[in-house]
């Protein structure tokens, strides 16, 4: 993440805020806390689903940004997400009753929730793509390879005729 900042920095680009979000006693063994059982290529989206994931990096987002003064929030769901707390209608209700209850104005934005990442991918060629990072089990701080958004991430390079920058840990397991 730092790296990718580093490469885009203008004057106006702000020094990035990070928020913890530890989710242990809620999640439990989960693959997502554990690395054990990370979905592999192929499997359904539904394998990757996280119960609230949404409703929690709002709650804390929304705030922070409601007591720093910074009116819009973004988050970058795709048209593909098919998970109950990624919709527009939940994006509007979650929006309002986070602000009812602190007395906000904090807008919360989808501007990618009508594409899927190959358009992603396109709009965004001319940036150092090689330092996004979308792996659920990385080795080394490199792409494991063999995980369902490696995958994905492989097949959306593809479908969006641009070279994958990706330096992927277990190069041979990326095809899906």
């Amino acid at each position: 993440m730092h790296r990718f900042l580093d490469a885009i920095r203008t004057p106006t680009l702000r020094t990035l805020t990070m928020l913890t979000l530890p989710v242990a006693d809620l999640y439990g063994e989960h693959w997502s806390l554990t690395g054990i059982g990370v979905p592999a290529a192929g499997t359904p989206d539904a394998a990757v689903y996280l119960p609230g994931r949404n409703v929690l990096l709002l709650a804390k987002a929304m705030l922070w940004c409601h007591l720093h003064g910074v009116p819009t929030l973004a988050l970058a769901p795709l048209e593909s997400n098919p998970f109950p707390d990624a919709t527009p209608a939940f994006f509007a209700a979650y929006e309002a009753i986070v602000n009812q209850a602190i007395r906000g104005a904090v807008q919360v934005v989808q501007p990618y929730l009508g594409l899927h990442k190959e358009a992603v991918l396109q709009r965004g060629r001319h940036l150092p793509l090689q330092w996004t990072f979308s792996c659920m089990r990385p080795i080394d701080g490199q792409h494991c390879g063999a995980c369902n958004k490696c995958a994905e991430r492989r097949n959306a390079f593809l479908r969006a005729g641009c070279p994958d920058p990706t330096v992927y840990h277990r190069e041979e397991e990326c095809s899906a």
